[in-house]
């Protein structure tokens, strides 16, 4: 029997299977709003058989975004369309998580197919930066303005609001966004965060900023629904953060309501020397479920369902997270299925092109 294709509880939440679709940024937005593309991109998933469908980084204030045409969750109105997004997913069996996200000294950038990168100051879509320290990301990038105390209670305020307006949009599971560089990576990494107040200094001090987000959203969300956090595991640097801190984090988050750490790495670092391969951050997601028994999802370069189903059956992760993979092929859990012998559901309007009898 395919462990892939079992079932995982979170709290009250039940996947039917131990595949998700990791966040995948579209920059495809008008003013932080869901429109028909998001709703034909993560539905197709659904479609195609996967257990969880996370959206992209979804924005909680309009500084937060990576880009212009981010999604976002900062204002009532973005609630609708998100709603019907939802909505569609659980009619086809999915269950749907946001991912929440503040980009941090990483905003204001052009799209990736625009060259990507930072907007110049004067263009008339870009805005000024924050981060934990005036520390620019990269030569060429802006110099964040360091937050203030002010500014961190505003924005564990901002990933709140968007916590309540998660719940009303019907989100089963929210997924906050600690990785890549951004805000909350960005305060607990020693290369970004040198301040010297409560916020920074030693790992306690680093680690404050994400455990306060926790505990609000947390308190915003309601109880039976799982919570999710995305780290990077690994700044790929030397005196940068470390699969040993992310351990700390992931003990830290656990105490307080977080229910699969999702491990990632990277990003932090523009000259970060990484050496992708399949496979190659599933160390990371093993090392955090065996040192502190959290369940934890597996991402990078998992291409083959025989390598997915290895890392399941093997005990290395609880979940597996594609990308690529997915764009490649949106109906990835259903070759899946047939390649490890599981029998699955196929939507009926396509099982005349299943390779087996639905059961």
């Amino acid at each position: 029997m395919s462990t892939l294709f079992t079932e995982l509880r979170l709290r009250d939440l039940t996947l039917k299977n131990r595949i998700a679709v990791s966040p995948m940024c579209q920059y495809s937005s008008a003013h932080g709003f869901a429109d028909d593309w998001h709703l034909v991109h993560l539905g197709q998933f659904a479609i195609g058989g996967a257990g969880l469908v996370i959206t992209e980084a979804c924005a909680v204030a309009p500084a937060g975004r990576i880009s212009p045409w981010d999604l976002g969750l900062w204002d009532d109105a973005h609630v609708p369309m998100l709603a019907r997004i939802t909505a569609f997913l659980r009619a086809q069996g999915a269950a749907s998580a946001v991912q929440l996200a503040h980009a941090g000294r990483k905003a204001s950038a052009e799209r990736p197919w625009a060259g990507g990168g930072p907007l110049p100051a004067d263009h008339p879509l870009a805005w000024p930066v924050v981060g934990p320290s005036a520390i620019a990301f990269a030569d060429g990038w802006p110099v964040p303005q360091a937050m203030t105390e002010a500014d961190i209670m505003a924005t564990i305020a901002d990933f709140a609001a968007a916590t309540r307006r998660a719940e009303a949009a019907g989100f089963d599971a929210i997924e906050l966004h600690g990785a890549h560089g951004y805000l909350l990576h960005a305060f607990l990494s020693p290369l970004s965060n040198t301040r010297t107040d409560g916020w920074g200094g030693d790992l306690a001090g680093r680690l404050r900023f994400v455990l306060a987000v926790i505990e609000a959203v947390r308190a915003a969300w309601p109880a039976h629904k799982p919570l999710l956090l995305r780290v990077s595991a690994s700044d790929w640097v030397d005196g940068g953060w470390t699969i040993d801190d992310t351990i700390v984090l992931a003990r830290e988050a656990a105490a307080r309501g977080v229910d699969l750490i999702d491990c990632s790495s990277g990003g932090g670092v523009a000259t970060a020397r990484i050496p992708a391969a399949p496979g190659y951050q599933v160390p990371f997601a093993a090392a955090v479920r065996r040192a502190t028994g959290v369940a934890t999802g597996a991402v990078g370069l998992i291409t083959r369902p025989e390598d997915a189903e290895a890392i399941v059956a093997g005990g290395e992760a609880d979940v597996v997270l594609l990308a690529r993979a997915f764009l490649r092929d949106p109906h990835w859990p259903l070759r899946a299925a047939a390649a490890l012998g599981a029998a699955v559901r196929w939507p009926p309007q396509y099982e005349r092109a299943a390779p087996f009898r639905r059961p």
